[in-house]
């Protein structure tokens, strides 16, 4: 069982998502990415892997944040940031992803030092699926 991401030192770091549906989004981190639940609601927490996803209605303004809307995105095709995740074996995760209902761009590409892939979750977040071939790895080790 995952533990709330709240660490007694250090730091976590955690992607902070905003969903039109909370519950559609953390089905999808959970059914379709494989996560676990660690919170349902608003805010939902979901352990995916060694890292976190919180998942949160948008909203106006706030006093911490004075001048910021969270939105989900209005442009899918024009990004800034993404979630990027890495994989051992992209072709075992695009089949097993696919089949719970993960509708990805295009199938994995070898670009050369990795070999990677896109999808979206359910409210357009764009999510990179890589996984390395070693050849940075060789590059700098030369």
């Amino acid at each position: 069982m995952a533990e709330f991401p709240a660490p007694r030192e250090g730091i976590v770091l955690t992607h902070f998502i905003v969903a039109d549906d909370v519950e559609r989004s953390r089905r999808f981190y959970t059914d379709v990415l494989g996560g676990e639940t660690v919170r349902e609601g608003e805010p939902s927490f979901v352990a995916l892997a060694n890292g976190w996803i919180i998942i949160n209605g948008g909203g106006g303004p706030t006093d911490d944040k004075p001048t910021v809307t969270l939105e989900t995105p209005t442009e899918p095709d024009r990004v800034s940031a993404f979630l990027n995740i890495r994989v051992a074996d992209i072709e075992a995760v695009f089949a097993e992803w696919s089949a719970r209902g993960a509708e990805f761009l295009t199938p994995p590409q070898d670009r050369g030092a990795e070999i990677r892939c896109y999808l979206r979750d359910p409210d357009g977040h764009l999510i990179e699926v890589g996984q390395a071939t070693g050849a940075l790895r060789e590059q700098h080790s030369s």
